[in-house]
């Protein structure tokens, strides 16, 4: 396959993004759509903080954890209760050993939460210390999951949703790479500003050693004051770009990357987020315009924004014959 390969400029500096340059053989992205990082870090240097995997783990498996871990103390309690004698416990009433577990269970929800409905009460002293340790194990566990789920309410995150294809579209006389993004929520994102990267591989003609290079891409509009509809982020296709010339086959043997790095002022949070995404080679669709996705609502006088139809777009033809696929139609849609 011909590969195409650019010399770079002596005006233009090297950028580095903390991936290095010599990460040619990966075969995933560099950036995850939903803005994480494809590294993992291993070794014996590396630190367990829990309150960050607390913090940043799904909602679906933080509730999962704080229901698994009430669940488990208090079954290994409940067996510290039948080990010390179940007659240490006032009121139970156990005809067999399965009903005593769950008596000892349930006492020791009841003592972990200090809620305390008092039909069961320890009597003997293994089982009065046993509940001692449990009560204050109760405070503070209940301290903790108080503090983690507020940090988790609390922390300023960006939901910014992105269209599911980057585009190579006609542009006033010329082509252009863009993308659409819009904010997710009601809040406010002032000042938001954008920054795409243009991540491949220098082959070098097969002479030198290949390498990793990061290119900044022009934009168009690079900052607006306030996001409050969709934004498509333009990236012209002129002499200067980095993509002057390129062909699908020229992307796809470099392994090409496109990173987003977005920077806004939350007017809810009042602090400043980021959010990061990134489309690949074959997220791509060549010969292809977004088609709108707000229109006035009579109704109220507003603007209705449809998020739902961020991602359609429809078929055009290209301006200029280069960038046409190798040996496709200008107009068929390329890893769509």
């Amino acid at each position: 396959m011909k590969t195409r390969t650019r010399k770079q400029s002596p005006q233009e500096e090297p950028r580095e993004l903390g991936f290095g340059n010599k990460l040619v053989d990966t075969t995933t992205r560099l950036i995850n759509q939903n803005g994480t990082f494809n590294v993992e870090r291993s070794g014996s240097r590396l630190g367990r903080d829990l309150y960050h995997r607390f913090i940043t783990m799904p909602w679906s498996r933080f509730f999962l954890l704080l229901v698994a871990g009430y669940f488990a103390i208090n079954c290994l309690f409940a067996l510290l209760y039948m080990a010390a004698g179940l007659e240490d416990l006032q009121g139970v009433q156990q005809r067999n050993l399965l009903q005593g577990f769950w008596e000892a269970f349930f006492f020791s929800t009841q003592t972990f939460t200090t809620v305390g409905y008092g039909r069961i009460a320890p009597v003997g002293w293994t089982a009065s210390m046993i509940a001692s340790v449990e009560s204050m194990l109760g405070l503070l566990a209940f301290a903790m999951a108080t503090g983690v789920l507020y940090g988790r309410f609390a922390r300023p995150v960006a939901r910014i949703v992105y269209s599911d294809r980057a585009l190579l579209a006609p542009y006033k006389d010329r082509t252009a790479f863009m993308f659409r993004l819009a904010n997710a929520r009601n809040s406010q994102l002032i000042e938001v500003g954008v920054e795409v990267v243009l991540s491949m591989v220098d082959l070098g003609g097969g002479q030198a050693e290949p390498r990793r290079r990061y290119y900044n891409l022009k934009l168009e509009l690079d900052r607006i004051n306030l996001l409050s509809l969709s934004w498509t982020l333009v990236h012209a296709l002129n002499e200067d770009s980095p993509l002057h010339g390129m062909t699908h086959a020229d992307l796809e043997a470099s392994d090409a990357e496109f990173l987003i790095f977005i920077k806004a002022f939350d007017d809810t949070f009042s602090q400043v987020v980021y959010h990061r995404s990134s489309y690949r080679y074959d997220e791509i669709v060549w010969g292809a315009k977004f088609k709108p996705m707000y229109a006035p609502n009579r109704e109220n006088g507003k603007v209705r924004l449809d998020l739902d139809r961020i991602s359609e777009f429809e078929a055009v033809g290209l301006p200029e014959p280069v960038l046409e696929t190798e040996g496709e139609n200008e107009t068929e849609t390329t890893g769509a």
